[in-house]
């Protein structure tokens, strides 16, 4: 969310979600409102719609393959946050992200002193901590997570307008990290050839391609507001930073029966079944259920 006014938001749906029985996280019918519809993404085609608690869900998704049993989808939130984390200065999470059984959780604080933490939860279950200390004009919003295919690069985004995303070495994953938690140095940046507005999250489909939601409310750098923008990388990430280009895909979705701002949130592809799924918030007092949206490629 929004960076100021969506802490505040989420905050009010806390108090507001008291007297909400949570939706189940499972699509409520084949195609949902027939009115998402109309909103287009080129190379897309839709795939069902359903509603999570905004509160605890709306935030991002990421598909979890755990080493045996079927996959599942986690999401997060300002409910999400443990106590013990928001002691610590740890007030916002974003947009998670899984690769082969391991789930990273970004999380930002007002105190840029801070950094940036990125919370690993293993296959096994166990939990590690990775900060990263701001670099020379690095700003402190930590709005996602995206986790390259071969499990080695990890990808953040800055809110605002921005001509680059963030890279660091994947926890764990990648041998140069600590395997227990520790310090998490920036890697390399994605430069992208046109400017970005307020990601709220990455997804990889392939070794050198993205897909990013912005919560962007201007059309002036893309053709419509809230767009779905695809990066693609000149080359697969190897540590040393890496050109792209940037093109927009359409608007992403805002129906509901409220009428007011919508907020563009977190988004997953799931490479094994190739569904795409975006959270989008619907103004108050609808905000209390966001929308999933679910694609898959167009034939």
């Amino acid at each position: 969310m929004t960076r100021r006014r969506g802490l505040a938001v989420r905050i009010g749906l806390a108090f507001a979600a008291l007297a909400l029985v949570a939706a189940a996280c499972t699509p409520s019918s084949p195609n949902g409102d027939p009115l998402w519809w109309s909103f287009h993404l080129s190379g897309w085609a839709p795939d069902g719609t359903y509603k999570v608690d905004s509160v605890y869900n709306a935030q991002g998704v990421a598909t979890v393959h755990p080493l045996s049993g079927p996959s599942y989808q986690v999401y997060d939130n300002i409910g999400s946050i443990t106590s013990g984390r928001i002691d610590a200065g740890w007030n916002h999470v974003g947009d998670p992200d899984s690769r082969s059984g391991y789930i990273v959780y970004p999380y930002q604080s007002d105190n840029s002193a801070q950094g940036k933490l990125f919370n690993v939860i293993t296959p096994t279950g166990l939990s590690y901590d990775y900060q990263h200390l701001l670099a020379s004009g690095e700003a402190s919003n930590n709005s996602f997570a995206a986790i390259s295919p071969d499990g080695q690069w990890l990808v953040s985004g800055e809110w605002g307008t921005k001509s680059r995303l963030l890279v660091y070495p994947m926890p764990i994953l990648n041998p140069s990290t600590a395997p227990t938690g520790g310090p998490l140095p920036l890697s390399g940046l994605i430069n992208l050839a046109s400017p970005v507005r307020d990601i709220q999250g990455c997804t990889f489909t392939s070794a050198t391609r993205l897909l990013c939601s912005s919560d962007d409310p201007v059309p002036d750098l893309q053709p419509t507001p809230k767009p779905l923008v695809q990066v693609d990388l000149a080359s697969a990430l190897s540590g040393a930073s890496v050109n792209a280009t940037v093109t927009s895909l359409g608007e992403l979705p805002q129906v509901s029966a409220c009428t007011g701002s919508f907020e563009t949130e977190g988004l997953d592809f799931d490479i094994a079944t190739s569904v795409l799924r975006v959270i989008v918030v619907p103004p108050a007092p609808c905000a209390i259920q966001s929308d999933v949206y679910q694609y898959v490629p167009s034939p």
